[in-house]
C-alpha cells in the first residue's frame, strides 16, 4: 500500500499578510515619533542650554536731551541711536492695534512663536534654495534685533524660536510689545515709536492720529523704502502698504469700515522736517563743552552722556546766545570788508559768565563746529594789556594804593638790555597807579612789577587765584618783568573767569557749563554747587574795580560806557616779531573784557588758521578798543536788558605809605619816537604817526597751537574819534596827557 502524502498546511483563519504601503506607513510613524523625542530632547537640551545674550550694543542706549537755562528750551542732543523710550501707557492704542493687525495676528495668545510658519518657512527654504525669510512673530522679530544677528540661517533661526520662547515666558505680553515699539527701526535716523512720530510728523507719539498711527507702523515693513520723502514711488509703495495695514485692523475689529474709509485714499500730511547735523552751527560748540564737563568731571562716561537718556540743562541763556552768535557774524564780516572768503580766515572768541554763580550765559567759538571744530571761545591766545590788572592787585595785595606812583616813561630794568616803551614813545614821568592803568601805561607796570615782592611770579599768582588756570604758559613767555604786558596765553573764557573775581568783590566762582543732570524718569543725578572761595581782600578789589571803572569812562575802554551801565574793563592789543614773514611787527591778537556787576563778558580776535595771524590785514590798527569793544557793547545790550543799575563800590582812599622819587626830567619831557609795547594812550590830536605796512604771512594749517618767536608785549588801542569808525595812531609830538581821550596809539617793544 502506498504511503500516504502530508497535507499542505492550510492559512491559520482571520490572518491576513500586511500590505507593504501599510509596513511603510508603520516605520513612517516609528521614525517620526523617534524624530520627535529626540526633538524634544533637542529643545529641552536648548531651552536649558540657550541664555540670553547681551542686548546688541545701541539697542539699550536712549537719546540724551540738552536744554538751555530755562530747562524746557531744547539745545540740542547726545546719540548713538535716536531713540526716547516710553512707557505701556504712552503708546497710543492705534500703534498697538496696527502692529498686532499687520505682523503677527496671534500675538496676544501665541508662545512667542509661530510653529506652522516656521515650518512653510523651512520647507521654502530647502525646495527654493531661498534664504529662510519670514515666519516670525513680534516676539521673534525683537529678539532678532535686540539679541541677534539679521543673518538668515537655520541655526540663527532656531536660536531665534527658543530665545522668543524664553522671552514670551519671562515676559508679558505687554511688555514684550513696549520693547519692541520702543526697539524697532523706523527710518531717518528714529529708532523706537517716540523718535519716529518726532522724525515724521513733529509730535509726540502720544499724539498720534489713527492715519499717522497706521503710516508709521507700515514703515516698520521696509523703512528704507517706504519713506514717503525719498520720492514718487516710494510714497506710492507706502500707501500700498498702508491701506494694507488698515484693512487688517478692520479685519480684526480693531477700527470700523467707516474709520477706514474716511482715511484709506490719502497718507496723512507730513510737515517738512530740516535735516541738520546735530552739531552743526554754533551749537555744536555748546554742546561739546557740555559733554567734555560731564566726561571731565568723572562723574559720568561718555557712553552714560551720549547714550543713557540724560535730561542735562545747560547754563546758556538762549537770548544771549543768539544775540552773541548775531553780533559775532557780524562784527567778523565788517572787519573782513564784507569779504566772506576773508572773513572765515579771522576768528571772534566770546565768552560771557554770570559772576554771581559762574554760569556760562553765551560762547561764541567759531560760526559752524562741524566745519572748523576748533573752540576760539577755549583757545589760549597772547592777552596784551588784558592781564595787567593781575598786576594791579597784586600790587593792592602788597599794601600799594591807586596813588603810589611809578616810572611812566621809557627805561631799561635791571637785567633788560633792552629799554621799555610806551604808546608813541610817550613819557609820562612819575604816575600814580591810577593814571598808568586808565591810559595803560607800559613802563609803569613794568616798574610796578620789579617792585612786586616775587616780581613777575606775583602777577602769575595774582591770575590764577582769580580763577585763570594753566600758568606760566609755553615758555616763550619767561617769568619777567614785563609779564604784566600779556605775553601770557589765556583763552576768553578763562579771562572771563578770571574777571567775574574782580566783579563778584574777591569771591572766585567755578566757571562751568552744566547746570543739572536727571535721569529719563527726572530724577536728579547732580547739580552744581557755586564754590564760596575768597583769594582777595574786598577792599583790594573795590580799588581795583574802581580804576577798570576809570578805564571804561575815561580810558582806552571808553566805548563800553555807552551801554548806560557801570561797567569796568581793560582792553589789550598783543604785537610780535615776525622774522619769517619779513615783518617788524604784527598785530596777533584784539581783546576787551569788561563787566558790570552782574555779567563778565570776554571778546578776542586773532586770524589764520592757528590764530596767530596778522591783524593789520584787516584793519589799520586793529585794537582791542575797535571791534572788540565794538562787539562787546553790542551783544551786551541784549545779556543786560532788564537788569538793575548797581554800581561799583567807591574806592577806599587809603593814603600811600610810599615814597616814589620822580624820574629825571629829561624822560618826562622828552617823547621817544621809538615804537614801544604798551597799550592805547589817549591823544586831543589827529594822528600822524606810521604803523608798519601790514603785510601778507603765512599761516599754519596745524590745528595744535604752534612754538611761534618770541612774542611783543601788549600793544595799545586807540579810542576813536566820535565821528571816525576806526582808530588812528596818536602823534607823538602831543602832550604826553590829555583830559579828553581821543585818538590813541598801539605799539610794542622788542623783546
Amino acid at each position: 500500500m502506498a504511503e500516504a502524502k502530508k497535507a499542505a498546511p492550510r492559512r491559520q483563519a482571520g490572518k491576513k499578510r500586511k500590505h507593504p504601503a501599510v509596513r511603510v506607513l508603520q516605520w513612517f510613524g516609528i521614525t517620526l515619533l523617534v524624530v520627535l523625542l529626540l526633538a524634544g530632547v533637542a529643545v529641552i537640551y536648548l531651552w536649558s542650554a540657550v541664555t540670553l545674550p547681551d542686548p546688541n550694543e545701541g539697542f539699550t542706549t536712549n537719546t540724551t536731551i540738552v536744554y538751555y537755562n530755562d530747562g524746557k528750551t531744547q539745545l540740542g542732543t547726545f546719540q548713538v541711536q535716536n531713540r526716547r523710550t516710553i512707557t505701556y501707557e504712552e503708546i497710543p492704542q492705534d500703534v498697538i492695534n496696527a502692529l498686532v493687525a499687520s505682523e503677527n495676528r496671534t500675538f496676544w495668545t501665541d508662545p512667542g512663536f509661530d510653529l506652522f510658519g516656521i515650518t512653510r518657512a523651512v520647507f521654502n527654504a530647502v525646495f527654493s534654495g531661498d534664504e529662510l525669510t519670514g515666519a516670525s512673530t513680534i516676539t521673534q522679530q525683537y529678539v532678532k534685533v535686540f539679541y541677534l544677528s539679521q543673518e538668515r540661517t537655520v541655526s540663527r533661526k532656531v536660536q531665534e524660536i527658543v530665545l522668543a520662547a524664553k522671552i514670551g515666558q519671562s515676559y508679558s505680553k505687554e511688555e514684550i510689545i513696549t520693547n519692541y515699539l520702543n526697539t524697532v527701526y523706523y527710518g531717518r535716523g528714529a529708532y523706537g515709536i517716540e523718535a519716529a512720530a518726532l522724525a515724521y510728523f513733529k509730535k509726540s507719539a502720544s499724539e498720534l492720529t489713527l492715519a499717522e498711527s497706521a503710516v508709521l507702523t507700515s514703515i516698520i515693513n521696509d523703512p528704507n523704502r517706504l519713506d514717503p520723502a525719498s520720492g514718487e514711488d516710494e510714497r506710492q509703495d507706502l500707501l500700498e502698504r498702508y491701506q494694507y495695514t488698515l484693512n487688517s485692523m478692520v479685519e480684526m475689529d480693531y477700527i470700523t469700515p467707516a474709520q477706514r474709509d474716511a482715511i484709506y485714499d490719502d497718507l496723512p500730511e507730513f510737515p517738512e522736517i530740516k535735516k541738520s547735523n546735530v552739531f552743526g552751527g554754533t551749537k555744536g560748540f555748546l554742546l561739546n563743552m557740555v559733554l567734555n564737563e560731564l566726561t571731565e568731571s568723572g562723574k559720568y562716561t561718555e557712553a552714560e552722556v551720549t547714550g543713557g537718556g540724560l535730561r542735562i540743562t545747560s547754563t546758556f541763556d538762549k537770548a544771549d546766545q543768539s544775540a552773541l552768535n548775531t553780533a559775532a557774524k557780524e562784527f567778523t564780516l565788517e572787519a573782513a570788508g564784507g569779504d566772506k572768503k576773508k572773513a572765515a580766515d579771522l576768528h571772534a572768541g566770546v565768552a560771557s559768565v554770570d559772576n554771581n554763580t559762574g554760569e556760562v550765559l553765551a560762547i561764541y567759538g567759531g560760526p559752524d563746529f562741524v566745519a572748523n571744530s576748533r573752540n576760539w571761545a577755549t583757545t589760549p591766545r597772547p592777552v596784551g594789556s588784558t592781564f595787567k590788572p593781575y598786576a594791579l592787585t597784586a600790587a593792592l595785595e602788597q599794601g600799594w594804593v591807586l596813588t603810589d606812583r611809578v616810572n611812566g616813561s621809557s627805561f631799561t630794568p635791571e637785567g633788560d638790555p633792552k629799554p621799555v616803551r610806551n604808546a608813541g614813545g610817550r613819557n609820562y614821568g612819575s604816575i600814580t597807579l591810577l593814571k598808568a592803568t586808565t591810559n595803560s601805561v607800559n613802563s609803569a607796570y613794568v616798574d610796578l612789577t620789579q617792585q612786586l615782592d616775587n616780581g613777575g611770579q606775583d602777577v602769575l599768582d595774582a591770575a590764577e587765584a582769580a580763577g585763570v588756570p594753566d600758568l606760566p604758559d609755553r615758555g616763550w613767555s619767561p617769568v619777567n618783568n614785563r609779564v604784566a604786558l600779556g605775553t601770557p596765553e589765556i583763552s576768553p573764557l578763562n579771562q572771563a573767569g578770571g574777571y567775574s573775581t574782580f566783579a563778584n568783590y574777591g569771591k572766585q566762582v567755578t566757571v562751568h557749563v552744566v547746570r543739572e543732570v536727571k535721569d529719563s524718569q527726572g530724577e536728579v543725578l547732580s547739580s552744581f554747587q557755586p564754590s564760596s572761595a575768597r583769594p582777595f581782600d574786598e577792599d583790594v578789589m573795590r580799588d581795583l574795580n574802581y580804576a577798570l571803572s576809570k578805564v571804561a569812562q575815561d580810558g582806552t575802554g571808553s566805548r563800553a560806557a555807552a551801554l548806560g551801565y557801570p561797567v569796568a574793563g581793560k582792553t589789550g592789543t598783543a604785537w610780535y616779531n615776525d622774522p619769517k614773514s619779513g615783518l617788524e611787527t604784527k598785530t596777533v591778537a584784539a581783546w576787551f573784557v569788561g563787566y558790570t556787576r552782574q555779567i563778565t563778558t570776554a571778546v578776542m580776535f586773532v586770524a589764520g588758521d592757528d590764530g596767530m595771524g596778522n591783524l593789520d590785514d584787516y584793519t589799520r590798527g586793529f585794537y582791542g578798543s575797535g571791534y572788540p569793544a565794538r562787539l562787546w557793547l553790542e551783544y551786551m545790550k541784549t545779556a543786560m536788558e532788564g537788569k538793575e543799575k548797581i554800581q561799583f563800590e567807591p574806592q577806599t582812599g587809603k593814603k600811600s605809605e610810599r615814597y616814589t622819587p620822580k624820574p629825571k626830567k629829561t624822560e618826562t619831557e622828552t617823547p621817544d619816537p621809538t615804537p614801544s609795547e604798551s597799550e592805547e594812550t589817549p591823544d586831543p590830536t589827529p594822528t600822524k604817526t606810521k604803523k608798519p605796512k601790514p603785510s601778507e604771512t603765512a599761516t599754519s594749517t596745524a590745528t595744535a597751537a604752534p612754538t611761534v618767536p618770541v612774542p611783543d608785549p601788549t600793544a595799545t588801542e586807540p579810542q576813536p574819534q566820535p565821528t571816525e569808525t576806526q582808530p588812528q595812531p596818536a602823534d607823538t609830538t602831543q602832550p604826553a596827557e590829555s583830559a579828553q581821550p581821543q585818538a590813541q596809539t598801539a605799539e610794542q617793544t622788542p623783546a
